[in-house]
Protein backbone atom coordinates (compact mmCIF):
# COMPACT_ATOMS: atom_id res chain seq x y z
CA UNK A 1 0.00 0.00 0.00
CA UNK A 2 1.15 3.56 -0.62
CA UNK A 3 0.85 5.49 2.66
CA UNK A 4 1.40 9.17 3.38
CA UNK A 5 2.67 10.26 6.77
CA UNK A 6 3.06 13.63 8.43
CA UNK A 7 3.57 14.98 11.92
CA UNK A 8 4.45 18.01 13.90
CA UNK A 9 6.87 18.23 16.82
CA UNK A 10 4.46 16.15 18.93
CA UNK A 11 4.72 13.20 16.56
CA UNK A 12 8.13 13.65 14.97
CA UNK A 13 9.85 10.80 16.82
CA UNK A 14 7.00 8.35 16.23
CA UNK A 15 6.81 9.29 12.55
CA UNK A 16 10.37 8.09 12.01
CA UNK A 17 9.67 4.80 13.76
CA UNK A 18 6.47 4.25 11.80
CA UNK A 19 8.17 4.95 8.48
CA UNK A 20 10.79 2.28 9.20
CA UNK A 21 8.16 -0.23 10.34
CA UNK A 22 5.85 0.42 7.38
CA UNK A 23 8.69 0.06 4.90
CA UNK A 24 9.76 -3.21 6.55
CA UNK A 25 6.20 -4.44 5.98
CA UNK A 26 6.53 -3.64 2.27
CA UNK A 27 4.55 -0.40 2.16
CA UNK A 28 5.67 2.58 0.11
CA UNK A 29 5.74 5.65 2.35
CA UNK A 30 5.49 9.29 1.27
CA UNK A 31 6.93 11.43 4.05
CA UNK A 32 5.22 14.83 4.01
CA UNK A 33 7.41 16.11 6.82
CA UNK A 34 8.75 17.55 8.85
CA UNK A 35 12.20 16.28 8.02
CA UNK A 36 13.83 17.81 11.10
CA UNK A 37 12.58 18.50 14.61
CA UNK A 38 11.34 22.02 15.34
CA UNK A 39 9.31 22.57 18.51
CA UNK A 40 7.67 25.62 16.90
CA UNK A 41 6.42 23.97 13.71
CA UNK A 42 2.76 24.14 12.70
CA UNK A 43 0.89 20.88 12.10
CA UNK A 44 -1.17 22.26 9.17
CA UNK A 45 2.03 22.79 7.17
CA UNK A 46 2.50 19.02 7.04
CA UNK A 47 -0.98 17.62 7.58
CA UNK A 48 -2.64 19.52 4.74
CA UNK A 49 -0.30 18.21 2.01
CA UNK A 50 -0.64 14.65 3.36
CA UNK A 51 -4.44 14.85 3.43
CA UNK A 52 -4.42 16.28 -0.11
CA UNK A 53 -2.24 13.30 -1.06
CA UNK A 54 -5.14 11.01 -0.12
CA UNK A 55 -7.80 13.19 -1.75
CA UNK A 56 -5.78 13.46 -4.98
CA UNK A 57 -4.95 9.73 -5.13
CA UNK A 58 -1.22 10.22 -4.62
CA UNK A 59 -1.43 7.84 -1.63
CA UNK A 60 -4.10 5.36 -0.60
CA UNK A 61 -4.16 6.34 3.06
CA UNK A 62 -2.34 8.69 5.41
CA UNK A 63 -1.25 8.77 9.03
CA UNK A 64 -1.12 12.17 10.72
CA UNK A 65 0.44 12.67 14.15
CA UNK A 66 0.31 15.67 16.45
CA UNK A 67 0.21 16.02 20.23
CA UNK A 68 -3.37 14.80 20.62
CA UNK A 69 -4.49 13.97 17.06
CA UNK A 70 -7.37 16.44 17.18
CA UNK A 71 -5.81 19.29 15.20
CA UNK A 72 -4.73 16.95 12.44
CA UNK A 73 -8.20 15.39 12.37
CA UNK A 74 -9.91 18.75 12.13
CA UNK A 75 -7.77 19.95 9.23
CA UNK A 76 -7.89 16.67 7.33
CA UNK A 77 -11.68 16.52 7.43
CA UNK A 78 -11.86 19.94 5.76
CA UNK A 79 -10.46 18.38 2.57
CA UNK A 80 -12.98 16.90 0.12
CA UNK A 81 -12.65 13.12 -0.09
CA UNK A 82 -10.89 12.67 3.23
CA UNK A 83 -12.44 10.64 6.03
CA UNK A 84 -10.10 11.22 8.96
CA UNK A 85 -10.49 9.63 12.37
CA UNK A 86 -8.77 10.29 15.67
CA UNK A 87 -8.43 6.95 17.43
CA UNK A 88 -8.08 6.23 21.13
CA UNK A 89 -8.15 2.43 21.39
CA UNK A 90 -7.62 -0.75 19.42
CA UNK A 91 -11.38 -0.97 18.97
CA UNK A 92 -11.66 2.55 17.58
CA UNK A 93 -8.75 1.87 15.20
CA UNK A 94 -10.56 -1.19 13.81
CA UNK A 95 -14.05 0.29 13.79
CA UNK A 96 -13.05 3.44 11.94
CA UNK A 97 -12.01 1.27 9.00
CA UNK A 98 -14.78 -1.35 9.26
CA UNK A 99 -17.63 1.09 9.92
CA UNK A 100 -16.47 4.43 8.51
CA UNK A 101 -14.03 3.50 5.74
CA UNK A 102 -11.56 6.08 7.08
CA UNK A 103 -8.63 6.85 4.84
CA UNK A 104 -6.68 9.07 7.24
CA UNK A 105 -5.62 7.98 10.72
CA UNK A 106 -4.93 10.74 13.27
CA UNK A 107 -2.84 9.91 16.31
CA UNK A 108 -2.02 11.73 19.53
CA UNK A 109 1.72 11.30 19.99
CA UNK A 110 1.54 12.63 23.53
CA UNK A 111 -1.54 10.64 24.54
CA UNK A 112 -0.26 7.06 24.24
CA UNK A 113 2.97 5.11 24.24
CA UNK A 114 4.67 4.51 20.90
CA UNK A 115 3.87 0.81 21.29
CA UNK A 116 0.15 1.51 21.67
CA UNK A 117 0.15 3.88 18.71
CA UNK A 118 2.00 1.35 16.54
CA UNK A 119 -0.66 -1.22 17.47
CA UNK A 120 -3.42 1.22 16.42
CA UNK A 121 -1.67 1.65 13.05
CA UNK A 122 -1.32 -2.11 12.53
CA UNK A 123 -5.00 -2.69 13.30
CA UNK A 124 -6.14 0.23 11.11
CA UNK A 125 -4.08 -0.93 8.15
CA UNK A 126 -5.31 -4.51 8.35
CA UNK A 127 -9.03 -3.77 8.87
CA UNK A 128 -11.35 -3.68 5.85
CA UNK A 129 -14.52 -1.70 5.26
CA UNK A 130 -17.48 -3.93 6.12
CA UNK A 131 -19.93 -2.36 3.65
CA UNK A 132 -23.61 -3.24 4.11
CA UNK A 133 -25.40 -0.92 6.50
CA UNK A 134 -22.14 0.98 6.98
CA UNK A 135 -22.00 1.76 3.28
CA UNK A 136 -25.49 3.26 3.45
CA UNK A 137 -24.51 5.34 6.45
CA UNK A 138 -21.25 6.55 4.93
CA UNK A 139 -23.19 7.48 1.80
CA UNK A 140 -25.20 9.89 3.92
CA UNK A 141 -22.00 11.33 5.36
CA UNK A 142 -20.47 11.68 1.89
CA UNK A 143 -23.50 13.68 0.80
CA UNK A 144 -22.38 16.40 3.20
CA UNK A 145 -19.21 16.76 1.15
CA UNK A 146 -21.15 17.99 -1.88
Amino acid sequence: MKIGIAADHGGFELKGKLIAKLQQQGHVVNDYGPHSFDKLDDYPDFGIPAAHGVADGEVERAILICNNGIGMGMLANKIHGVRAAVVYSETSARDTREHHDSNVLCLGGREFSNEQLEKFVTIWLSARFAGGRHERRMGKVTELDR
